[in-house]
């Protein structure tokens, strides 16, 4: 049996491989704006799917040093695994943190 962790991480980490290796890469406009705008359409999603899955349910996740629930659990795991694959999109395809364009 899969933890309730290990599912949300799980579904991160697909969310995140299809938008960093399929979605961001094929983009016309490689901007601060344009990953923006489509990261809050996917970070959406992913509550959406957490919520389907566990709310209501009362789990409780572990998270380093405490227990918190499916939505926090969720949005700081997402963004903790996110950080890392944006800056090196970013780096890789040249795109000015500031939010103009290089």
């Amino acid at each position: 049996m899969i933890s309730a962790e290990a599912k949300v991480l799980i579904l991160n980490a697909v969310v995140l491989g299809v938008a960093y290796l399929g979605i961001y890469p094929t983009m016309r406009e490689k901007t601060l704006k344009a990953m923006l705008r489509n990261d809050l359409a996917l970070t959406l999603l992913l509550i959406v799917t957490a919520g389907a899955l566990f709310a209501g349910s009362g789990t409780r996740f572990g998270l380093i040093v405490t227990d918190t629930n499916w939505f926090a659990f969720t949005l700081l795991t997402s963004a903790a695994m996110e950080l890392p694959l944006f800056l090196w999109f970013c780096r890789k395809h040249d795109i000015d943190m500031t939010g103009g364009a290089r």
